[in-house]
Formats: C-alpha cells, structure tokens, sequence
C-alpha cells in the first residue's frame, strides 16, 4: 500500500521537529539529558528525535512541548 506522504517527506518532518525540538532545548540552555529528566524520556530517545532518525507519537509530542514549557505546534514544522 502507497503512503500519502514519500519516504523524502517524511525524513523531512522527522527532520524538522528534530530541529525545532533542539532550538527550544537550546533556548532554555538546558542539556539532553536535562530535557530527557524532565520529560520521563531516556535521554537516547532525545538525541534520536533531534537527530530526525526516529518517528514519535502525537502523545510524546505533547511530553516534550510540556517539558519546555512551549505548545505542541511550536513543535512541528510548518511545511514539506
């Protein structure tokens, strides 16, 4: 079965919340594993999504936008 979105684009959004996940971090000045402490996730979890190698789910979305203290859609990025 064919996806709605190619493999390219989601590399990209994987990619980009990455970013935008590691600029927020940055902002506040606080470490990987700082973050991994306050959200409750393993602080490799953390370095993989920042990385855009791994797919997360809308709930962890929600734990990581909770932990700096931003909204989830400061989060995901605007476009492919």
């Amino acid at each position: 079965m064919d996806t709605l979105l190619t493999k390219k684009e989601r590399e990209t959004i994987r990619v980009g919340f990455g970013k935008l996940l590691r600029a927020k971090r940055n902002a506040l000045g606080i470490s990987q594993e700082e973050l991994a402490f306050r959200s409750g996730l393993h602080r490799t979890y953390v370095g993989s999504i920042e990385r855009g190698e791994r797919n997360l789910s809308l709930e962890n979305i929600f734990i990581f936008a909770k932990a700096l203290q931003c909204s989830p859609s400061e989060l995901i990025p605007s476009s492919l």
